[in-house]
C-alpha cells in the first residue's frame, strides 16, 4: 500500500484519543482536509495560527479546570444518593442477566438527571444479586466517586401458604414445622 498523506494540525479542540486544544498532532491528510478543519476542530499548523496557541493554551485550561470543578461536584453529590435498581430475579434472589454499567448510567439519567459516561463507572465484577453495593466511579484524573446502589427484586416472593417449605430453607427465619395440625 501507498503511504497516505499525513499533515500536521493544531487542535482547537478536545478529542478522545488525538489530542486536547494546542496540541500539535499529525493526521491522515483527508481528515483534516474533510472533518477536522471544516468542523472547527482543527486549524492548519501555520505561522499565523501558532500565534492563537497561547489563546487556545488558555481555553484548554479553563476547560480542564471547569471538568475538574464539575467532577468534584459530580462525586459530592453522588456520594448522597442511592439509587434503586429493580431486577427481575429467580427464586433465591439471583438475577436473570446482571446489572451492567449501561443500566446504572440510565438509571442515573432517568431518575436524577445526571450524565454520566458508562465508562467511568467501575464494576469489581457483573452484579448479579439484590442487595447494596458500592460502586466505584473514575469520574476525572483526579476525581474518584463513590455510588451505592440498592438493587431490589421486582420478583415479588411467593405467597407463604404455598412455597413455605422452600421459602424456609432459603430463608432460614421462618418456622420450619409443618402447619398442617
Amino acid at each position: 500500500g501507498y503511504c497516505m498523506a499525513k499533515t500536521e494540525v493544531i487542535l482547537t479542540s478536545n478529542i478522545v484519543g488525538l489530542g486536547a486544544e494546542s496540541d500539535h498532532v499529525t493526521v491522515a491528510a483527508g481528515y483534516a482536509r474533510n472533518y477536522l478543519i471544516p468542523e472547527g476542530l482543527a486549524i492548519p499548523l501555520t505561522a499565523s495560527n501558532k500565534r492563537r496557541l497561547e489563546s487556545l493554551r488558555q481555553r484548554r485550561a479553563e476547560r480542564e479546570a471547569h471538568e475538574l470543578n464539575t467532577s468534584t461536584e459530580l462525586a459530592k453529590s453522588l456520594q448522597t444518593l442511592v439509587l434503586m435498581l429493580k431486577v427481575k430475579t429467580g427464586d433465591v434472589g439471583k438475577m436473570y442477566g446482571s446489572v451492567t454499567t449501561g443500566m446504572i448510567a440510565d438509571e442515573l439519567k432517568h431518575r436524577f438527571d445526571i450524565d454520566l459516561d458508562k465508562r467511568k463507572i467501575h464494576l469489581e465484577e457483573p452484579i448479579r444479586h439484590v442487595g447494596e453495593y458500592e460502586v466505584n466511579l473514575n469520574l476525572h484524573a483526579d476525581v474518584k466517586g463513590v455510588l451505592k446502589l440498592h438493587i431490589e427484586s421486582t420478583t415479588p416472593p411467593p405467597p407463604p401458604e404455598e412455597g413455605a417449605e422452600k421459602d424456609a430453607k432459603a430463608e432460614g427465619q421462618t418456622d420450619r414445622r409443618p402447619r398442617r395440625h
